[in-house]
């Protein structure tokens, strides 16, 4: 029911790029990602829907074929299997919240 952000992993995925997975059950997951300033997270898609909320920092966001500059505070919703990728302008944190859960994350 519980689960304390001191608890959980900080794991290093490469190139400047670290994930923290956070709750999860079946049905939907949420995960701190870190990003240092210029790390690109590559075009990819997923079955999954994702809502991201930026914690801090800046990123610039391709969902689909629109770009757009985001801040703290701001959030970028992804439907399933929808093309999409970032690049961390300021260094900065983003929580992802999914649904389903992301199996390949655990």
């Amino acid at each position: 029911m519980f689960v304390y952000n001191k608890d959980s992993v900080l794991e290093d995925q490469g190139g400047g790029l670290r994930r923290k997975v956070l709750a999860y059950c079946e049905n939907m997951m949420t995960v701190e990602v870190h990003f240092e300033t210029g790390t690109v997270a590559p075009m990819h898609n997923h079955p999954h829907e994702q809502i991201t909320y930026v914690v801090s920092g800046e990123f610039e966001f391709t969902v689909g074929d629109e770009t757009k500059i985001v801040k703290a505070g701001d959030t970028v919703y992804k439907v399933p299997n929808i093309m999409h990728g970032c690049k961390c302008l300021k260094e900065g944190i983003l929580i992802d919240n999914f649904t389903p859960m992301r199996k390949d994350f655990v």
